[in-house]
């Protein structure tokens, strides 16, 4: 259902839980991708942070956002957070470089 079909606070409610549940299974999906990562770049001699890729994927992200009419400063901070969050995972695995 669209935005303009709900009817009811419950009919809001409702979707915003099914959409929610669609992005923790997209950051599941994302997570296990990020693991992959973890246990492919010690043989590459790849630090968990490569700076140069975060501010690529940012990029996109806002570039994205903006296309789609999503406010970018928020893609940027949520994405951000989301990196952090990754490369301290990553971290975890194959320790700092």
């Amino acid at each position: 259902m669209n935005p303009e079909q709900c009817r009811t606070m419950a009919d809001v409610r409702a979707e915003i839980d099914r959409i929610d549940g669609q992005i923790v299974a997209l950051l599941v999906d994302r997570a296990g991708y990020i693991d992959r990562a973890a246990e492919l770049k010690p043989a590459l001699g790849l630090p968990a942070r490569i700076d140069e890729r975060v501010e690529e994927v940012v990029a996109k992200v806002c570039a994205r956002a903006m296309a789609e009419g999503l406010d970018p400063a928020l893609a940027d901070a949520l994405w951000r957070r989301l990196i952090d969050w990754s490369i301290a995972r990553e971290e975890a695995v194959i320790g700092r470089g």
